[in-house]
Parts: C-alpha cells; structure tokens; sequence
C-alpha cells in the first residue's frame, strides 16, 4: 500500500497541476491543514530537478501566504477560530509560551520555528494572537520558508537520483523517519 501511495504521488507530482496543488498545500499548511508541503515538494522535485528552484519558490510564496492568513485567524479571530484550531491540535497552552518567548527572543521565535518539524501553523496562528509586529514576522517568515525550501530543492537537486534511490530502496524507512520528525515537532513544542 505504501508502494502504491508513493508511486501515485510521484505519478501527480510530474502533472502539469501540480505546481497548483503544491501552493494551495503550503498555503492551507501554513494556517490550518496539517499535512507538511514536503510530501509534494520532494516528489515533485525527484521527478524534475530541473524546476527543483521553481517548486521552492511556489512553496515559499504561498507558505508566507498562508501565514498572513494564519496571523489575521490568530489576531482577528482567535477566540472564534484560532482557540478552537489550537485546542485541536493540543497546543492551547502554547500561546502562553510563545508570548512569553517573543518578548524574550523576537523574531528568532519565528527564525528557529519555521525550520524546525514544528507545525509552522501553530507559529503563525500564535503571532498573531500575540500582536506581534507584522513586518518583523512577514520578514521572518519569508526568510526561514526560503530557507527551508531552498535548501531542501538544493540537496534534491544536487543528490536527487541517489536520493530518490534510497527512497524508493528504504520507503518504510523513510516514512517512518520523517513522521518521527513530525511527531517530535508536535512534542517539542507541547513540552517546551
């Protein structure tokens, strides 16, 4: 089943809509759906190393999107939206320790967040609920979603036939490894 799955995705990702696909995931990412862009971005750059650069910039642009709209949800309708979306994901708590770090640490908050596993959704959903300054955040968040996507269709660029052989040798491996990622995304930032 995970063979079949993995086959279609990289099946679609060679699709001429899928750039489309692609925005419209970093975007919901970035405010509310939980799956990462990664699952179409790698893909869809082992399949065209060629538009590696491309892809990235799509991801960027509509990832930085969607965090607009996720700091709007955080700070025009936290209690009717964004409470409830936290509270769903588990992380009412961490509000409170993400005000508490943004007036230690500003805008390495969202820096460092915005590399890491952790759900990018709850950082933009808690900036604005913490009115955080929106220039600093939008810069903030335009350089760490450029540098992770960036950096992820450079080494799928430079590596990507011996990568995507060790995907396609080791995909249990592989899936297993980037859900763990996941998951300690979402424990970090609930325990920290």
């Amino acid at each position: 089943m995970l063979r079949a799955l993995y086959d279609r995705v990289l099946a679609l990702s060679a699709h001429r809509r899928a750039p489309a696909w692609l925005a419209g995931v970093s975007f919901a990412e970035s405010s509310v759906f939980p799956i990462p862009p990664d699952a179409m971005l790698i893909p869809m750059c082992i399949a065209r190393p060629d538009r590696a650069y491309r892809y990235a910039l799509i991801c960027t642009i509509a990832s930085v999107l969607g965090g607009i709209a996720g700091y709007a949800i955080g700070y025009f309708l936290f209690e009717t939206l964004a409470e409830p979306v936290l509270r769903a994901y588990g992380y009412a708590d961490a509000l409170l320790r993400f005000e508490s770090w943004y007036e230690r640490w500003g805008a390495l908050v969202i820096l460092i967040k915005g590399l890491t596993p952790i759900p990018y959704k709850i950082v933009t959903i808690a900036s604005g609920a913490a009115k955080f300054s929106f220039p600093i955040f939008l810069a903030a968040s335009l350089v760490t979603r450029a540098a992770r996507f960036f950096l992820l269709a450079f080494l799928l660029r430079r590596f990507g036939p011996p990568i995507r052989d060790f995907i396609e040798r080791r995909l249990t491996l592989v899936t297993t490894g980037a859900a763990a990622g996941i998951l300690a995304g979402f424990l970090a930032l609930r325990y920290l």
